[in-house]
């Protein structure tokens, strides 16, 4: 395929992973603002937002910086319209639960007379029964009805029309299994808290958000980032945000990793954790292998567009262990993200310098080298300790290293 010529403009794709995703990438957000010199979050030139990511993704399009997100999302402070309470995500789906016990004695009913009079098999006709369960467990209503308060604020607004740069909030159509790109020609008459709400209904625990007719999920369905939406535009540099990545253990069981809240302990083998970090790891190499196929696609149809990648290292447990869906640890884990993505910068300084530099973008390498820098201030003086002067120093060599290593590898 010929590749297409770039043009100018900055795009930012952000990946799902519910509150745990949207926690690490507001963290990685802040980090990337601050280090990367020219580099205004709120005046790109396209966003594109699935699941977690849209809701980042539609608070930034609005001009709420990622300081002021992490204020709403992670503090729990600023305007009392900003806020966004653990109890929005957790919020039984009453209403939906009600409306399907009303049909089990219909639906019992219906299964007997399978079993006894069409001569069908017991678990055949126990499937019936299937249709009385509910579609999610929690509510998006509360969610949305915040969302919408947010984003109606002065200076802000819930349509997309509206708004000066492009967002696309990703989405899946439940009955055909089809993207749906809110905010696109065609797509944009749907407000915006809508359509993230849609983006972010993961099934099983949210039901399908219904408009204009259509049940629609969570837009990781069908992929992972969509950047492909901000390469059509010709954009020249694309930055990707991916939270959830599988770990990578120590087949020998000799390293130990500290685990959020408790003391360091071995990580030999996945199984051991049980059905839990089983299943996570199998969801986590499912959609990273997803993003990596449609990188390598994006990299041969769009050769003249930079793409950035910003995800967790692989060998780094402390946003593997955590829940994706625990709330409690959001100031730890959003910490961590942005100390993260800092030491990723640092690590990288040789290749991401230049490609930056092609879009007008340069490090703060003081700021980056400045071991004071924090994204929120410690809760405890137990987590205020600063690592020793042996460990700083290492973790500096092991950096720099990895960049010597990365630019070497480029160059040859």
């Amino acid at each position: 395929m010929a590749g297409r010529a770039a043009g100018t403009g900055i795009g930012l794709a952000l990946a799902g992973g519910g509150p745990l995703g949207a926690i690490y990438e507001i963290g990685a957000l802040c980090a990337l603002e601050e280090a990367i010199c020219g580099l205004d979050l709120n005046a790109l030139d396209g966003y594109v937002g699935v699941s977690a990511g849209g809701f980042v993704a539609a608070g930034l399009a609005n001009g709420m910086t990622p300081r002021q997100l992490c204020d709403a999302f992670i503090g729990n402070g600023g305007p009392a319209r900003d806020r966004m309470p653990p109890s929005l995500f957790f919020r039984p789906a009453w209403g939906e639960l009600l409306r399907r016990l009303a049909t089990l004695p219909a639906q019992a009913a219906r299964t007997g007379l399978a079993y006894a009079v069409q001569g069908r098999s017991l678990l055949g006709s126990l499937e019936q029964l299937g249709a009385v369960l509910p579609t999610g467990l929690f509510t998006q209503a509360p969610l949305q009805a915040q969302l919408q308060r947010m984003f109606t604020a002065p200076g802000r607004s819930d349509d997309f029309r509206q708004l000066r740069q492009r967002l696309v909030i990703v989405a899946t159509d439940l009955d055909s299994g089809e993207a749906a790109p809110f905010g696109q020609p065609g797509w944009d008459q749907v407000p915006i808290s809508q359509a993230v709400a849609a983006s972010a209904a993961l099934p099983g625990l949210f039901p399908p958000v219904a408009i204009d007719g259509r049940c629609y999920v969570d837009g990781a369905l069908k992929k992972t980032l969509h950047a492909r939406v901000l390469l059509d535009m010709q954009l020249g540099l694309v930055l990707c945000l991916n939270p959830l990545v599988p770990f990578l253990a120590d087949a020998g069981g000799a390293r130990r990793h500290r685990v959020l809240g408790g003391a360091s302990r071995p990580i030999p083998q996945l199984a051991r954790g049980g059905l839990p970090m089983v299943l996570s790891q199998t969801f986590r190499s499912l959609i990273h292998s997803r993003l990596e196929l449609g990188l390598q696609g994006y990299a041969h149809s769009h050769p003249g567009t930079d793409i950035l990648l910003f995800e967790p290292d692989h060998r780094d447990p402390e946003l593997f262990l955590a829940n994706t869906f625990d709330y409690s640890q959001r100031r730890r884990l959003a910490e961590h993200a942005y100390q993260r993505t800092r030491a990723h910068l640092r690590s990288q300084r040789g290749t991401l310098g230049p490609r930056l530099a092609r879009h007008g973008l340069s490090l703060d390498d003081a700021l980056l080298d400045n071991p004071q820098r924090r994204l929120l201030p410690p809760a405890s003086r137990r987590l205020a300790r600063p690592a020793t002067h042996s460990a700083q120093a290492l973790q500096r060599l092991d950096e720099v290293l990895n960049d010597l290593q990365r630019t070497l590898a480029t160059r040859g």
